[in-house]
């Protein structure tokens, strides 16, 4: 790990002047951030800890949607009554993330802003048609995610709370890589107000909408609709723990039982 100056920020603005000033990274979980600084795999010089803001985190109603601040937990989510009630597939994802540890300390603002590949929340963010709210605007999940672990963030940019519009139906089904957790192929389907949407992570280089999928689901919200849908291997990763071509054999299936499981 290389050298690094560490700050505690007490609220958002005061985070925001550090992160302006010194060029640094923002901490909040850290199970995502720290492993790379460990592999030396990120050298941010300067790390201002959000950990001490208390309008960062909670989770509440705001009309037909679910609000989470940033620093709430995977483990807040996922036991949360609110979610459970509003978004059950919300709270699975979030049970399913990592082990027990992670679960409890990372937080669901850090890994859409890291966005990992094979990340689980992204899927979630995008799936679900959410909003990112930041410390200076909101940005709709479509526009969020824009490469592998870069989004559409400033650097000087906080995620203060995400919104999740209550889905009709939804549900998310992944296969995990079995040591990390991480997803090799995770699908989330949600029957929305604006119409069926469908996001993969762990098969490219970020989480993406599925259109054939979603077209396919349109016409017809069934798990054998799903199965007949073909994804090309094209612009899919391959590695060692599956090629791009298992990886589009997956998406399908896993979509086919995402859909069943939101029945």
């Amino acid at each position: 790990m290389y050298a690094f100056h560490y700050q505690r920020a007490k609220t958002t603005a005061d985070a925001a002047s550090s992160l302006a000033k010194s060029g640094g990274k923002a901490l909040a979980g850290g199970q995502s951030l720290v492993g790379a600084m460990k592999l030396r795999l990120a050298n941010p010089g300067t790390l201002v800890d959000l950990s001490g803001i208390a309008e960062l985190k909670g989770i509440k109603k705001e009309g037909d949607a679910v609000v989470i601040g940033a620093l709430t937990t995977h483990a807040e989510v996922a036991s949360s009554t609110l979610v459970k009630q509003a978004i059950p597939a919300l709270a699975a994802l979030a049970e399913s993330i990592g082990d027990r540890q992670v679960r409890n300390r990372g937080t669901i603002g850090g890994s859409i802003a890291h966005n990992d590949p094979a990340a689980d929340y992204p899927a979630a963010v995008l799936g679900l048609g959410a909003t990112v709210h930041t410390n200076k605007r909101k940005i709709a999940a479509d526009d969020f995610f824009k490469g592998m672990y870069e989004t559409a963030l400033a650097a000087d940019e906080i995620i203060t709370a995400v919104s999740f519009p209550v889905p009709k139906k939804a549900a998310y089904v992944k296969f995990p890589q079995p040591a990390s957790r991480f997803a090799l192929v995770g699908v989330l389907v949600a029957q929305t107000g604006s119409g069926v949407r469908v996001a993969v992570t762990g098969a490219a280089s970020h989480v993406h909408r599925a259109k054939a999928l979603e077209d396919a689901l349109a016409k017809s919200f069934t798990a054998d609709a799903a199965k007949a849908v073909k994804i090309p291997a094209a612009n899919l990763s391959s590695d060692l723990h599956g090629s791009a071509e298992y990886r589009a054999h997956l998406i399908p299936v896993l979509a086919a039982r995402a859909v069943g499981a939101a029945q």
